[in-house]
């Protein structure tokens, strides 16, 4: 089964966000996380990128359920603003955000698949977004993460992620959507500093990836 967030919001639809160049790219973090997600059945799944109906074959084929949340496309949207600082900068609707793309009702979920959506949310969102899958992960319970290690270049391009039954995702580039910012390694486990464990994966591309363990 695969659930996803309620209808109305303004993110385009998967077949108008999704078109692109795909690209493999091995990826130490999916290895290590597809050999739970192949040996555990019945795991709850959220999956925070663009919609892939590749993902959802896969998961549900190996016996777990998918949440989809596309919190990059909703974050982006002007939905969420209600107002304007001194400093002209929005005044986002932080709770509204949370409680239309990250409701789950009280159900608990054991992976994540974040991808590189933090580097691309609006800061407002950032820390409340962690906060929210804290609360809403089982003990043990994962998150893959990507992060890029600088704000420009092509590797930056905000992408859809396919998983493989192999060490590979294939990335699919996607909006132009401009990375926020960049974590190093101290402020990512500073973002995480309430779950239990932090297991880095190094990378040739510019790009880093991290399990996090509640």
């Amino acid at each position: 089964m695969f659930e996803k967030k309620p209808e109305g919001s303004s993110a385009s639809s998967p077949t108008q966000s999704g078109k692109g160049q795909r690209l493999f790219r091995h990826s130490g973090g999916w290895a290590a996380l597809r050999k739970r997600l192949q040996t555990e059945p019945g795991l709850r799944v959220i999956d925070t990128g663009l919609t892939s109906p590749g993902n959802i074959n896969y998961l549900t084929s190996l016996g777990h359920s998918i949440f989809l949340a596309d919190l990059v496309e909703d974050a982006c949207s002007t939905d969420w603003k209600i107002g304007v600082d001194e400093d002209d900068k929005p005044i986002l609707n932080v709770d509204g955000f949370l409680n239309q793309c990250l409701e789950f009702s009280g159900r608990t979920f054991d992976v994540v698949l974040l991808w590189t959506t933090l580097d691309y949310l609006p800061e407002a969102f950032v820390v409340p977004v962690v906060e929210r899958l804290y609360s809403a992960m089982n003990p043990g319970g994962q998150v893959l993460a990507f992060f890029h290690t600088r704000m420009e270049g092509e590797e930056t391009a905000y992408c859809r992620f396919h998983l493989s039954d192999g060490d590979s995702v294939e990335m699919q580039i996607s909006h132009p959507y401009p990375v926020q910012r960049v974590f190093t390694n101290r402020s990512i486990e500073r973002l995480f500093t309430k779950w239990s464990g932090f297991r880095q994966f190094l990378a040739k591309d510019r790009v880093s990836e991290v399990i996090i363990t509640r």
